[in-house]
Parts: C-alpha cells; structure tokens; sequence
C-alpha cells in the first residue's frame, strides 16, 4: 500500500463561491464557516460565497477564506475515513496542514492568517514590490542571475519552486523587472508578473515575519499527529516548537514546493489528495511525477466521495 499525503493550497487559488456548495449541504462545513466569521468578528463566508471579487482578492481576506474553505472541505472528507500519512501545504496553506495534523486550533488558525495577510500587505509600501513567475529556467542559472540583478538593479530572490519549469521571483519592483527583462539568460522562455499586493516571500518581508512572530508566541501549538513536510526546507517537522519557528521564516523564504512532492513520493506517497479551492497543486504535482495520483477536493460532492 502506498501512502497519502494531504495538501493544501495557498493564495492564488481563490474563487468567489469556493465552499458554498459544501457549506450549503454539509453541517460540518456550516460549522467551520461559521466559526470563522464568529472568530474574525465580519461576514467572511458572504465574501467567500459572493465576492465581490476585488475585495476577496485583498490578502488580509484571500487568506482566511482559503483557509476557512480548505479546513470546511477536510471536515467533510475525514468521514471517508481516508487518513493521511503527511500533511503538507503551499505558503499559506501550510496553515491549513497544521489545523489538519491537529497543531493549532481553527480558530487561532483563522485569526493568524488574517493577521499574516495584512503584515504582508503593509510590509512593503504599494508599488515598491513585485513578483513574476518565469518559465522554462532552472533552479540555479535562475538563482545565479537574480544574485546579479540583486548586486547591480534591486533585491530579486526565489520566492515559489513550484515545479519543473515553473519559478515565481519576488523582490523589488525594479529587481522583479530586470529578471523579466533579462529572463532568457537563465533560459526563460516567458516571464509573467503576477498581480499581488506585494514581493511575498522574499527578504523584503522581514517586517512582516517580524510582527508575524509576535502574533504566532501568543498561540498554542501542538505536537503534529502526522508529520507536516515544511516549506522552507521541505522536511518532515512534528515538532510544535520548530514548525512555529519556520512559520516565521516561511514569510521571507522560498517555498519548496517542487522539493516537498519529490520528499513525498520519496517516502513512497502515491496518493496526493488536495483538500481546497481550485486544482493548483494537482496540476504542479502532476508536473513534478505523472505516475502519482492527484484527487481534488473542492467540492461537497467531492468531499463526500460522490465525484
């Protein structure tokens, strides 16, 4: 028997609607929703299920909602009696990962990625940060080239090694242009900036992690039930302690998506089953090994074993 990971997936993956159905037929669904708008003291379900989409797409919203949506989908699917054997999930949804393998309460957890997403927002004033994803480089002419950029331009860094082919760059806006510009030197074959509200992940982020740690030594967390694969080093961690600990610097440090699939399957996980909005993840883990099977959870018949 192979073993299952759990995923989860971060910002980006939004889409108003996301965990209406599930929380429209399930009551466990309607209990996490709920429980989220109680902790955060505004209607976050109505922008989940409604938009308007601008303002779910505002980080200090996006973030709480997947969450929300992710933990209210994992409610509804654990009645299948499935269990994991790892939990991992990307940036943000690593967050999700940790309610999953039972280290922070929802609540708490809801509270935090609301804080997290507006000290990301104001860690960088408007304008002065940007991220782009470049395609077709690799890891290292990659890494060479935003060392170069970051010497002579402005700050450039790996923010997202999502899979083969696929890298998101993040840093200061002049930085973040002059990769764009200069992308085919790393044998980028496109680069596309990304519409966000700031250089996510990168060492611009440091006020943000700053006041993120002040936030995270208020809450209580657990030892993991089942280990949680790290963004930042993409190793098992069932330490309550450390994967505090890496929460902080998961702000300011590249995720290592592709890096935590091949862990995985490493480990001999054939079975990755994404628990949220959307199919981000299926699609970057069937880039990283198409022999792998990718299930997405992300509706209620979906959760429920009925697709």
């Amino acid at each position: 028997m192979g073993k299952i990971a759990f995923v989860f997936p971060g910002q980006g993956a939004q889409a108003v609607g996301m965990g209406k159905d599930a929380y429209e037929q399930t009551p466990e669904a309607k209990d996490i929703f709920d429980r989220a708008d109680a902790a955060l003291g505004y209607p976050l379900s109505r922008l989940a299920f409604e938009g308007p989409e601008e303002e779910l797409r505002q980080t200090a919203n996006t973030q709480p909602a997947l969450l929300t949506t992710s933990v209210a989908l994992l409610e509804v699917f654990k009645a299948q009696g499935m269990k994991p054997d790892f939990v991992a999930g990307h940036s943000l949804g690593e967050y999700s990962a940790l309610v999953a393998a039972g280290v922070i309460g929802f609540e708490d957890a809801v509270r935090l990625v609301r804080a997290r997403g507006q000290f990301m927002e104001q860690a960088v004033p408007g304008g002065q940060g940007a991220m782009a994803a470049v395609l077709g480089a690799d890891r290292e002419p990659l890494e060479a080239l935003c060392r170069d950029v970051s010497e002579k331009v402005g700050l450039v860094e790996l923010a997202n090694v999502n899979c083969p082919g696929q890298i998101v760059v993040s840093g200061s806006a002049e930085g973040v242009a002059a990769v764009g510009e200069r992308g085919k030197e790393a044998g980028a074959k496109r680069v596309i900036p990304l519409e966000v509200s700031g250089p996510f992940h990168s060492s611009l982020m440091q006020p943000a992690a700053d006041r993120l740690a002040g936030e995270l030594a208020g809450v209580t967390f657990k030892d993991a039930e089942v280990p949680v694969v790290a963004n930042v080093n993409a190793s098992p961690v069932t330490s309550g302690a450390e994967l505090r600990d890496l929460l902080v610097k998961q702000v300011v440090s590249p995720v290592l998506w592709e890096d935590t699939v091949r862990f995985l399957i490493g480990q001999g996980v054939d079975t990755f089953v994404e628990i949220g909005s959307g199919t981000v993840l299926a699609g970057l883990i069937r880039k990283v090994d198409k022999s792998v099977q990718v299930l997405s959870v992300n509706t209620a018949a979906s959760a429920l074993g009925q697709a």
